[in-house]
């Protein structure tokens, strides 16, 4: 039986070991915090925790809309916190379980290549265990990337670990960045009534999406009270007064620094063994996730090129397992991966969009459909927003991105069909109920075979 030694215990280092069990594979998995990685503990389960429980407060607080008087509210933030951490230790949980019934040998420890045959393991008491592996896969995630000109001291100044740690929101909060962790905390933090002021040195949120889906979720936020500073930095901050680069400056609570993550593969013996690395990253072939070492695996966060998301993470252990078991390459299909930012309302994208097509140097068709008319969305009150779809001239679809309620559930039909490279003319034929959120794809797929109904 052949030895697979994983370190990382995150969403690509458990997926591995849990797909492992299919081979004969003898699979241990290293450790040094949490089961579950920044994912389960610090990042996607308590974020789209604390996204729910601020959907919930606008939803009590318009309930008046539809006729539904609630004539006192209270927020017992010490209960909400128990709840987050109850789901939180659940799914950690349920992870350790699955992995010992698996029969995964897990150590709690600091893993690290010794030679390309051998993991160190130094462990929390001192002691230090050497693993002898046919295979390793590293799986070590990644950290909040931070500013050179700002000190993280965990109070006034923060990173996404350590805000959702918040006993309850502060009154006014600085968010600097506008990729999706910080436009989901600005949007969760509007929702549970703070003030908030987003600093993005980018002409628009979320750079490298769609800009007009992104212009309309800039604008919804804008009209629930969210102040955006676009094409503008941080200058300083003296105590708790923030300069911006327009001149500008203001007091704040909290300054929340959202600038993207960056991977952790510092002390982990990649240049003991000759790995490539660039800024950190894991040079790999993507066919297979092979290191320039071809029995050394990188997975997940640490992948060059390639993004970080805990479902990409799940995908690249399946496909790194199977290589390592059968010798088959199952190569991820990144063009295909759907992209979801947890705001009110929701985007999400997947595929090319125009921006990528002219870098690609792609001819496109492009049509959309907004939810202002679909019947669904009114009866939600959420009829703002829009579909958008591309294809290729004379060719299948190639890629969608989606403003609005549940985009990030919609979003998943027009994966599969851009997966697939369905033509507009095949895909306009199938029928959406109704009435139902998903008309507005029905819709923009007919526009897109040159045939709208509306």
């Amino acid at each position: 039986m052949k030895k697979l030694t994983i370190i990382g215990g995150g969403p690509a280092g458990y997926a591995a070991a849990l797909y492992a069990s299919n081979f004969d594979l003898e699979t241990t998995l290293i450790e040094s915090d949490t089961l579950g990685g920044t994912c389960l503990n610090r990042g996607c389960i308590p974020a789209k925790y604390w996204l729910h429980v601020a959907e919930l407060n606008h939803e009590i607080e318009t309930s008046s809309e539809f006729g539904i008087d609630v004539n006192e509210k209270s927020i017992n933030w010490a209960k909400t916190a128990d709840k987050r951490y109850e789901i939180v230790n659940k799914l950690v949980g349920g992870i350790g379980m699955l992995l010992n019934s698996k029969k995964v040998n897990v150590i709690e420890g600091w893993g690290s290549i010794k030679d390309k045959n051998n993991v160190l393991v130094k462990k929390a008491d001192g002691k230090e265990i050497v693993i002898e592996s046919d295979f390793i896969l590293l799986a070590t995630g990644s950290k909040p990337r931070s500013l050179p000109s700002i000190e993280i001291d965990n109070e006034f100044t923060i990173t996404s670990d350590t805000a959702l740690n918040w006993e309850k929101p502060p009154k006014k909060v600085c968010v600097i960045g506008a990729g999706a962790i910080g436009c989901e905390f600005a949007s969760l933090l509007n929702d549970l009534d703070s003030d908030v002021v987003v600093v993005e040195l980018a002409s628009e949120i979320l750079p490298g999406l769609d800009k007009r889906t992104s212009g309309e979720l800039r604008k919804q936020l804008s009209k629930r009270g969210v102040n955006f500073k676009l094409g503008t930095s941080v200058e300083s901050i003296n105590d708790k007064k923030v300069s911006f680069s327009d001149g500008e400056s203001d007091n704040f609570d909290c300054v929340l620094v959202a600038v993207g993550r960056e991977p952790l593969t510092q002390n982990i013996g990649l240049e003991d063994v000759g790995i490539k690395v660039n800024k950190g990253f894991v040079q790999t072939n993507l066919e297979t996730l092979q290191t320039e070492i071809e029995n050394i695996y990188a997975l997940g966060d640490i992948v060059e090129g390639t993004p970080q998301l805990a479902h990409v993470a799940f995908a690249e252990a399946v496909s790194a397992i199977t290589h390592i078991a059968t010798g088959e390459n199952k190569a991820v299909n990144y063009n295909a991966i759907p992209y979801v930012v947890y705001t009110r309302p929701e985007l999400a994208e997947v595929g090319v969009n125009s921006e990528k097509a002219k870098e690609l140097g792609m001819k496109i068709n492009q049509s959309q459909h907004g939810f202002a008319g679909i019947g669904r969305a009114m009866i939600q009150n959420q009829n703002q927003g829009l579909v958008k779809v591309y294809s290729e001239e004379n060719g299948p679809i190639v890629g969608a991105s989606v403003c609005g309620p549940v985009a990030g559930e919609m979003i998943h039909e027009l994966m599969y069909m851009v997966g697939w490279e369905a033509l507009p003319d095949e895909a306009s034929e199938f029928i959406h109920a109704h009435p139902t959120l998903s008309e507005a794809i029905g819709e923009s797929l007919m526009s897109l075979s040159g045939r709208g109904l509306h």
